[in-house]
């Protein structure tokens, strides 16, 4: 926090970001490559990265372990290293789509469920998306907005100007639209009251704002209630979203029917978009964030994942 602070007080041509302007050009380097190199060199980065990266690919071995305790030792390595490249991929996948055209991606991804999207427009409502994170990260964004009337996100701002400069500047480049951090909560109900849909990414573990704990894959997780306060001021439909990259290269989104209730029991609403997610990770686990300590919050005399 006080690096935030003292960061936020410099210029962005300030001495201390020469390193950030280097990443930035460096990415935007990469973005210039095509989509196909992007994925290869996606490959090969991710297995070096799952060698070299060892406490980080612990922490996912460990999420695996104990949401996917069916695997076998073996299974569970080969994840553990599809797990890098596909998070490796999708950080090459966002480099596009900062600074290229991502309009034939949108034209070609399969969308399934637009027509919840529909019934909460008939109803003259605006939506919260809650989503999770998966691996093709900001690349999604365009994705998800090009189904949308009146989109927005919330984010959370990064401690680095410079870098959050470049992801800010890249992410609002499509369809206008509208950010908000998590200190704007209330422009943001009004943009919903309004008829807006933003997209909101709520599954990770945020630690002493943790509220209620709620089962993903059997496992206490600690989930926070901002999404059942947003529900129940704003009157917004709350549609569940997951956008995955598919095996065949292609990419999906998918619109969940709107929660009905939701908002009313913050605990159960936990329980729902845990259980989407969890339906989603299934079908391709490799697609998840598993490099994030999902489990690091734990109940009272629960043992450590990690």
């Amino acid at each position: 926090m006080a690096s935030r602070r003292k960061n936020s007080k410099r210029p962005l041509w300030h001495p201390a970001f020469l390193g950030a302007w280097i990443t930035v050009f460096i990415l935007w380097l990469v973005s210039l490559l095509p989509m196909a190199t992007k994925q290869r060199f996606g490959d090969w980065l991710g297995r070096k990265l799952a060698r070299k990266l060892k406490s980080r690919a612990r922490v996912v071995d460990a999420n695996l372990k104990a949401c996917l305790p069916e695997l076998d030792d073996a299974a569970r390595k080969r994840l553990v290293e599809d797990t890098f490249v596909a998070s490796t991929r999708g950080m090459l996948e966002s480099t596009h789509a900062w600074w290229r055209d991502v309009a034939p991606y949108c034209e070609s991804e399969i969308v399934l469920g637009r027509e919840h999207l529909e019934e909460a427009r008939e109803q003259g409502r605006g939506v919260l998306l809650i989503g999770g994170h998966y691996s093709i990260f900001d690349f999604a964004l365009p994705l998800v907005a090009s189904n949308l009337d009146k989109p927005g996100y919330m984010y959370r701002p990064n401690n680095n100007p410079v870098i959050d400069r470049m992801i800010e500047r890249g992410r609002r480049r499509h369809f206008n639209i509208r950010p908000f951090t998590k200190r704007e909560l209330r422009p943001m109900m009004e943009f919903l009251k309004e008829g807006g849909q933003v997209w909101y990414a709520c599954d990770q573990d945020f630690g002493r704002k943790t509220e209620v704990f709620a089962p993903f894959f059997g496992i206490q997780a600690g989930c926070i209630t901002t999404p059942s306060y947003i529900a129940r001021e704003s009157g917004a439909a709350i549609i569940c979203v997951s956008h995955l990259r598919l095996p065949d290269g292609g990419y999906r989104v998918e619109f969940s029917p709107i929660q009905e209730g939701f908002g009313d029991d913050p605990k159960q609403d936990a329980e729902t978009w845990n259980r989407f997610i969890e339906r989603t990770i299934r079908e391709l686990p490799d697609q998840y964030l598993w490099l994030h300590k999902r489990f690091k919050t734990r109940p009272e005399g629960a043992p450590s994942i990690y």
